[in-house]
């Protein structure tokens, strides 16, 4: 029987391929400024040769000011530009203006383009496509990053450890570690997070959103690898051996959690007193014997308790089932 290591590539690729709608606009921007400068390069060229044709010899002002009329500043930010379209579409994220606008949810963008390609969302429309694995993709850039996967190219190296990455938003994220700076801050309860994914995952707990439920029994998670992990339970697998007493588990973290009891490793101490648990949901829940904090409360009286499996004993009381 084989045992193998938890796969974590595949819970990611949904957050490496999700692009913000900032990011698409932004790659779209650099491929739309490269086309711009190529098609001004070759009408330059193209009157140049013409001029040299004729025997007409272009003059320095003329060039001068052929360069210059290709030049776009943003007074706001500094930014230049080849062309008046991409500098006008550019002026868009400093006023916040968004003109196209999707008829069918509503949703608006600073470009046509995008729109397009949103539009794509609603008809399945995937027109570029994988040659080494056949996957469609709605956009070319969004293709141009699943094809990193293949290639294993990560052009984004961060200058303080060197550890590369396949989208510079992904280094963006990272060089938080370095600085320590968190940026995204829950306004429920005050809590930060380095990555926004984090934040949103977060906000699922104080919405009570549970999105990935199970076809089989109806159970919901917070997490698709909670899903993941709980659909083994239904298939029977369990993949994660434990070499001392050889007792299978369906997950890795299971795994991990259960060794602690051969180690005898309790890495979880209470600041209130010396004592040490396994599992940090275990001292949460000692620790509140010294807070007296009781978070779960009957919702047929006013009694509250510090544990869950508490409340629900309770509650039997309210309802007449037996215990």
């Amino acid at each position: 029987m084989a045992f193998i290591k938890e796969e974590t590539e595949d819970l990611r690729i949904e957050e490496v391929f999700s692009l913000k709608q900032e990011d698409l606009e932004e790659q779209t921007e650099l491929i739309e400024d490269k086309e711009d400068k190529e098609e001004l390069s070759e009408v330059e060229d193209k009157n140049h040769v013409s001029k040299i044709k004729s025997g007409e010899k272009p003059k320095q002002k003329d060039l001068k000011k052929s360069r210059a009329k290709k030049s776009f500043t943003c007074t706001q930010c500094g930014k230049s530009f080849p062309c008046k379209y991409n500098f006008d579409v550019h002026i868009r994220v400093h006023t916040g203006e968004k003109p196209f606008t999707c008829d069918q949810c509503g949703k608006s963008f600073t470009r046509k383009y995008n729109l397009d390609v949103h539009m794509r969302f609603h008809t399945g429309e995937k027109p570029f496509t994988c040659t080494q694995c056949g996957k469609g993709f709605t956009c070319k850039p969004h293709l141009e990053f699943h094809m990193r996967v293949h290639t294993g190219e990560k052009p984004f190296t961060c200058d303080q450890c060197g550890k590369s990455f396949s989208q510079s938003s992904t280094l963006k994220n990272h060089m938080n570690i370095h600085t320590g700076e968190k940026l995204y801050v829950c306004d429920q309860c005050g809590k930060t997070f380095l990555w926004a994914t984090n934040l949103r995952t977060h906000l699922r707990v104080h919405r009570k959103e549970k999105p990935h439920s199970c076809h089989l029994c109806g159970k919901s998670f917070l997490l698709l690898r909670g899903l993941k992990e709980h659909l083994k339970i239904h298939a029977g697998v369990r993949e994660y051996m434990c070499f001392e007493c050889e007792k299978t588990f369906t997950s890795a973290t299971c795994l991990k959690l259960h060794e602690r009891i051969h180690t005898e490793e309790k890495p979880y101490k209470c600041s209130h007193c010396d004592k040490r648990f396994t599992q940090s949901a275990h001292l949460k829940t000692h620790e509140r014997i010294h807070t007296r904090v009781k978070p779960y409360k009957c919702s047929h009286c006013n009694k509250s308790f510090n544990q869950a499996s508490h409340l629900k004993t309770h509650e039997k009381i309210h309802t007449g089932e037996k215990p």
